[in-house]
């Protein structure tokens, strides 16, 4: 059961992770995140 949960975290990362990255820099910023904070930002989303 762990390793089920585990990679259903890693694809909801990864899924955060590349909806993030197809924002351009103008909507980031309005977030207030930067390009550089995606992957943490993604990370802190799934509780890693």
């Amino acid at each position: 059961m762990n390793l089920v949960n585990g990679f259903k975290s890693w694809r909801k990362y990864r899924e955060t992770r590349n909806e993030l990255s197809r924002l351009t820099k103008r909507e980031l910023a309005d977030l207030g995140i930067d390009r550089a904070d995606i992957n943490q930002v993604a990370r802190q989303a799934v509780g890693y």
